[in-house]
């Protein structure tokens, strides 16, 4: 649990917006935003974390989750229930929800790199969880075709403090630290119908 606080400050600090429908990475300078899940009025999926966890396990039993814990977030002007889930030393699971209905705004998997001989076996485990957090919201992709979805994305991102791309109510978010994490996201957006 020790690296918890610096896996979440840096899944939160890393999910910023993106204003096109498929984004181009930003310059580690530019100046970002405000992340689109904290600001007013933006979409939850419609099911909490307890919903989410119980779903996702029965369909990853070999990729479980376990409970989320909430974070101190007392300084935090936005809102939101932040939680956390430790999956092992290097790899985390992270929540922002929705204040009162406790539905969830963001859903990320954290992965923190530390170099020495299990680092291939960490990164290899990571994918697996980001892999399985991409199917669960895309679920008609077969395991190889969720990997090469995930790979695709995480490509686009590779270097990029925040990359989006959107699929139908879907965003995908990567935030690439380098040799400080790597984040990937999913989270709902609103659909807009279009004007004739």
């Amino acid at each position: 649990m020790k690296n918890l606080p610096v896996a979440l400050l840096l899944s939160v600090a890393l999910t910023f917006p993106a204003w096109a429908e498929d984004a181009t990475p930003q310059d580690r300078s530019d100046h970002l935003p405000a992340a689109p899940y904290l600001l007013a009025g933006a979409p939850t999926f419609d099911m909490t974390i307890a919903q989410f966890r119980e779903k996702y396990n029965a369909t990853n039993p070999d990729l479980p989750l376990q409970e989320y814990r909430a974070i101190d977030n007392r300084d935090d002007k936005s809102n939101l229930t932040r939680a956390a889930s430790k999956i092992n030393e290097t790899l985390y699971a992270s929540t922002a929800l929705e204040q009162g209905t406790g539905k969830i705004k963001t859903l990320q998997i954290t992965w923190l790199p530390v170099p020495g001989p299990d680092m291939k076996a960490a990164q290899a485990r990571a994918m697996d969880y980001m892999t399985a957090l991409l199917r669960f919201f895309v679920p008609g992709l077969s395991p190889a075709d969720g990997r090469k979805k995930l790979d695709a994305l995480l490509s686009a991102g590779k270097g990029a403090r925040y990359f989006a791309s959107t699929e139908g109510a879907l965003r995908f978010v990567v935030a690439d630290n380098g040799d400080k994490g790597l984040t990937f996201a999913v989270e709902p957006i609103k659909l807009a119908l279009a004007t004739p």
